[in-house]
């Protein structure tokens, strides 16, 4: 079972000589718009691999330099791959942590038994798994007060200094620039002290911890007491932090964005992968940098960039325009920018159709989707109950209206998401409606009494029991059914797969195994569909749209050699945050204002989704306003580069089941 195989998509062919060039003149060219020494590799694996492997080297140098080294350690998600590696390599014997003085970088508080810790999490990540001493784990005393904080604070600084001063940090770079729990407005001088933890940093902890348990208060060393450090190593993973990383490594130094305060630093790597790098000029703009290697997919980004540096359309951009902004290099390949111009428009053009499933009967030469078979069998894979209409909601409508097959699978039951008012709302209609019909009361008034006093005494970070958590799942189906009737996919083609990895009852979920990816190979054989819809929100790199995504990719991977998939084309749609970039955009699927209406009304029947919902994050937007935003964002980009005006579209990119020799 190939369980990661999300991570494998490239969506750019990335010339290696960007990232890991092989000169240093070269390096320096490519570099020139970076402020700070990044490096950046194919995949986390092999960057976590590179953190490791410095933290070794730095390690075994100053162990016999000084006989001890001083690290401080931060327990960021992107520090647990580096931290595996690292056990790897202890294990090998490559290193010894016997030597070591550990100081936690920043710890929670107030710290309360059984509540989240970054020490704990340390501990269970790395240190317990290695010959460190435990007096030589330095952390937070959690039974300081607030009375002492100031002079306490002053202290775990003496004992930094005491110990010969910190020798290698190591930590992640946060969604919102932070390094520790140094939050945005922090000074490059701060010191160690009491932060207020933001709304986008508790949110990004709410991947380990429900919402009410991650404390709003944290201790942290501050920039200043980082700065002081010898060696630094910060790192990212994942597109979803590309845009942090250009501000980090390319502009201006500001405390709006605190991990770029690591600028004036003499020796500090950043090391990122591919995904988190995205942004940078040498991976996202090369040829301002250094001689293009261009490919259909990069010159559509240079036109695009260029409409929006000239604000011009497509069809009005000038070879001038293309001299001016050092695009010269395509006028010597296609003679004149008219040529450019016709080229690049026609792709976009040939991207939009109003036919998802393919247009019976008509030529299918430039359309995204192939005319036959028709109708296709098609089946939706939703990640939670209401992603599909979220994220695609205009188009599984047309599918249903131009006679396809629909299926609509969604693979987890979605019952963390349900808040204890919602469901109680259900509880109060039934204590009405039973005595009124004369319902037989005496199983339902037990469960009625056992689920009130169970929310009642229900502390922060409980986790729900079976039978509430059946109660939850039962609404989200509901909810969803209902979405499906509204849109007419048939009762019997709604599919409940509730994958086990899932059903932990709790944030942290399991890891995807054989089960769940059978469970999705046996809906696949059932069908054997023409057309499959997949999440592909790369960006959610520990969440559960990710694990779900890698559950159909592994079952597809399965079934790829049967005849029938051999006819079946994959699409991947993305969430309510963000959509593909237009470079990559394959098929674009205009949304009328009826349709977006229609969208609308359909995400609304997800009730207990609206306001309530958990994780609505630090958007303000309900589910519904972020995706009609999104869609007419996407029109609104076709339409300044001189396509036709819609009022949406939603777009899919293709997934090409990878092939091993």
């Amino acid at each position: 079972m190939k369980t990661d195989l999300s991570s494998q998509i490239k969506l750019d062919r990335i010339p290696r000589r960007y990232y890991h060039p092989d000169s240093e003149i070269e390096l320096a060219a490519l570099t020139r718009e970076e402020k700070i020494f990044t490096r950046i590799f194919e995949n986390a694996a092999d960057g976590a691999d590179f953190v490791a492997s410095e933290m070794v080297r730095y390690i075994n140098r100053y162990v016999q330099q000084k006989g001890k080294c001083v690290l401080a350690l931060g327990a960021g998600v992107s520090t647990h791959r580096a931290y595996a590696s690292l056990i790897r390599m202890y294990r090998e014997s490559k290193v010894s942590l016997k030597n070591v003085v550990i100081f936690n970088i920043d710890e929670f508080f107030p710290l309360v038994p059984g509540g989240p810790s970054t020490l704990r999490v340390l501990n269970d990540i790395l240190l317990s798994h290695t010959d460190i001493e435990p007096a030589n784990i330095r952390t937070i005393n959690p039974e300081v007060t607030k009375e002492d904080m100031y002079e306490y604070c002053r202290d775990y600084e003496q004992a930094i200094a005491n110990a010969g001063g910190i020798d290698v940090v190591v930590c992640e770079i946060g969604s919102n620039g932070s390094i520790a729990f140094n939050e945005p407005g922090s000074a490059a001088t701060s010191d160690c002290r009491l932060v207020l933890l933001s709304n986008d940093t508790r949110h990004q902890l709410s991947s380990d911890y429900k919402d009410d348990q991650v404390p709003s208060t944290a201790i942290t060393l501050g920039i200043g007491n980082i700065l002081q450090a010898k060696r630094i190593i910060t790192m990212a993973w994942g597109e979803n932090r590309a845009g942090i990383i250009r501000k980090v490594v390319e502009e201006q130094a500001t405390t709006q964005v605190p991990a770029s305060l690591l600028q004036g630093h003499p020796h500090v790597k950043v090391v990122t992968d591919l995904g988190a790098a995205e942004e940078l000029t040498r991976i996202s703009r090369p040829w301002q940098v250094t001689s293009a290697e261009w490919n259909d997919k990069l010159i559509r980004r240079a036109i695009v960039w260029l409409c929006n540096q000239t604000g011009k359309p497509i069809l009005k951009l000038t070879d001038k325009d293309y001299n001016d902004h050092g695009l010269g290099e395509l006028l010597a390949l296609y003679d004149s920018a008219y040529n450019v111009n016709i080229k690049v428009f026609n792709e976009l053009q040939h991207t939009i159709t109003g036919w998802p499933g393919g247009k019976p009967d008509a030529d299918d030469t430039y359309r995204p989707e192939r005319a036959k078979p028709y109708p296709k069998r098609v089946i939706v894979f939703s990640p939670h109950p209401d992603d599909d209409v979220i994220s695609m909601g205009g188009t599984l409508k047309r599918l249903v209206d131009q006679h396809h097959d629909v299926h609509v699978a969604y693979e987890t039951s979605g019952n963390i998401a349900v808040g204890d008012e919602d469901m109680m709302r259900y509880f109060l209609m039934m204590d009405k409606i039973a005595p009124v019909f004369g319902f037989d009361k005496s199983g339902y008034e037990k469960l009625s009494t056992e689920v009130t006093e169970f929310v009642k005494a229900k502390k922060p970070g409980d986790m729900d029991n079976a039978d509430i958590r059946e109660i939850k799942t039962m609404i989200r189906q509901a909810e969803a059914t209902i979405a499906c009737n509204y849109i007419g996919v048939k009762p019997g083609h709604i599919h409940f797969l509730r994958l086990p990895f899932y059903e932990t009852g709790t944030i942290k979920k399991g890891e995807l195994t054989q089960r769940d990816v059978d469970i999705v190979k046996s809906l696949l054989e059932e069908v054997k569909p023409h057309q499959i819809f997949v999440a592909g929100d790369l960006a959610d790199p520990h969440g559960t749209h990710k694990v779900c995504t890698d559950a159909v990719l592994a079952a597809i991977d399965e079934l790829k050699d049967e005849e029938w998939m051999k006819d079946c084309r994959i699409w991947m749609y993305r969430g309510a945050w963000a959509e593909w970039e237009i470079d990559h955009i394959e098929m674009a699927v205009p949304i009328s204002p009826e349709e977006l209406r229609f969208k609308r009304n359909s995400i609304l029947k997800h009730q207990s989704q609206m306001e309530n919902a958990p994780f609505l994050g630090d958007d303000d937007r309900l589910f519904w306003q972020r995706a009609e935003e999104r869609n007419r964002a996407t029109a609104q980009l076709y339409e300044s580069l001189g396509l036709a005006s819609y009022e949406a579209i939603e777009a899919f990119v293709e997934y090409i089941p990878i092939r091993t020799e």
